[in-house]
């Protein structure tokens, strides 16, 4: 059994991306991982302030929601992130709490594998490349982790327009995946 984060970072409730992420989440849990879900959509993130302070004591200094949510991903086997695509980049939430999560880098972590689901108005197979660059330059400060695996769901713009989408089903088939 794997401990399991999915950070669901769009704040619209119910929205294509969280949608996906909960399909992800029902197959990992019928793989009999334990699952637990942090939305952005309730959380206090501020900007980064290139402070480092983080550095010298293992977390950061601004009082917001981010420490906690980097104590879960430090503690977790598996990360995956979900998140819309805006204009051919993840959401500035998500690059908000990676640059935030600058505390993590001098700490030790149980992260390996870390996934990335996206959904987005655009269907090009390019349209979630930016996003998958921008997480991949976090996964590399953590050089025991890899990116294992991305689902990239294009043409849905409005909320719940993946209803009835086949990769809602390769979103579970791909947390089933994990174990």
């Amino acid at each position: 059994m794997k401990k399991v984060i999915v950070i669901s970072t769009s704040l619209r409730p119910g929205s294509n991306s969280d949608m996906l992420a909960d399909k992800f989440i029902e197959g990992a849990k019928a793989a009999g991982n334990e699952v637990e879900k942090i939305s952005l959509a309730d959380k206090s993130i501020q900007f980064c302030k290139g402070c480092l302070g983080c550095q010298k004591i293992g977390r950061c200094v601004i009082n917001d929601d981010v420490n906690g949510i980097m104590d879960k991903v430090l503690k977790a086997d598996i990360i995956c992130w979900a998140t819309p695509i805006y204009y051919y980049e993840m959401s500035g939430q998500m690059k908000t709490l990676i640059d935030r999560m600058n505390a993590m880098y001098e700490l030790d972590y149980r992260f390996r594998d870390v996934y990335l689901l996206t959904t987005a108005a655009e269907d090009e197979e390019q349209t979630p490349k930016r996003a998958e660059a921008g997480l991949t330059g976090w996964i590399d400060c953590y050089p025991k982790s890899r990116l294992a695996g991305t689902l990239f769901c294009g043409g849905v713009n409005n909320a719940r327009e993946i209803e009835g989408n086949p990769k809602l089903r390769q979103a579970y088939e791909l947390g089933k995946s994990i174990s």
